[in-house]
């Protein structure tokens, strides 16, 4: 049951990895409504004239979720990467003065971040036996056991 469950993971995998690279011809271009939208969140968060790094580091952070989460052996690892990056996403359109519909399109962006969240989130539930062990064995050496 464990392996058909994980043969799942791959259509959130290149959902998530079509998504986010889907989006990076606008952040790395340049395009007017990425520069809008960077700049908003640069001004919000009082680092005003950083939209430029502000877009090219979140480009590149998706871009490399992107990558480890259609590598089967690092697929956690891109997942886990991607709903850390989504959660910022779906923060910054909360909280921010962009909202969920900066585009007035019906919130297609913010929908989107949801939805890479999600099937982020359900392959690291898939990936949870692994997560777990490696967890415990990060705890192991931080907190040995005393003899």
């Amino acid at each position: 049951m464990a392996r058909i469950h994980r043969l799942f993971t791959w259509p959130a995998a290149l959902y998530i990895a079509g998504v986010l690279l889907w989006y990076e011809q606008y952040k790395l271009t340049g395009n007017e409504g990425s520069v809008w939208l960077f700049t908003v969140l640069s001004d919000w968060l009082h680092i005003h004239g950083y939209e430029k790094p502000f877009r090219l580091f979140v480009a590149s952070m998706e871009i490399a979720a992107s990558i480890l989460v259609v590598i089967p052996w690092t697929r956690m690892w891109g997942a886990a990467f991607a709903l850390g990056v989504m959660s910022g996403a779906i923060f910054f359109h909360v909280v921010s003065p962009l909202g969920i519909d900066p585009y007035h399109d019906g919130g297609a962006l913010f929908k989107e971040a949801c939805t890479v969240w999600l099937c982020a989130a359900f392959i690291l539930l898939s990936y949870r036996t692994e997560i777990r062990a490696i967890l415990i064995g990060l705890m192991a050496r931080i907190w040995p056991a005393t003899p």
